[in-house]
């Protein structure tokens, strides 16, 4: 992968990573490191999941593509965030 599409993921899974967070109702404890990291994770399966449904490659804006993307993340994001709520009240 060269450094512009190793940047250009990190830029684009920020973007959806935090399109995912405000889609998660309440407070969520993680850092904008582990955002991203979901960001990118949501991204990538998001286009894999399009290109399975056959909506990868539009006229225009994926907005499917993008929908799966973003649902992905706030999945990533509440799954995260209610694991680590989850740990700390235990200990």
């Amino acid at each position: 992968m060269t450094p512009e599409g190793i940047i250009s993921a990190i830029i684009i899974g920020a973007v959806i990573g935090i399109l995912g967070r405000l889609l998660v109702r309440g407070r969520q404890r993680i850092s904008l490191l582990v955002t991203i990291l979901i960001g990118i994770v949501a991204a990538l399966l998001g286009t894999y999941l399009a290109s399975l449904v056959g909506v990868q490659d539009t006229a225009g804006v994926d907005w499917v593509e993008l929908l799966f993307q973003v649902v992905l993340a706030a999945i990533g994001v509440a799954a995260v965030s209610g694991s680590r709520g989850r740990r700390r009240s235990i200990l």
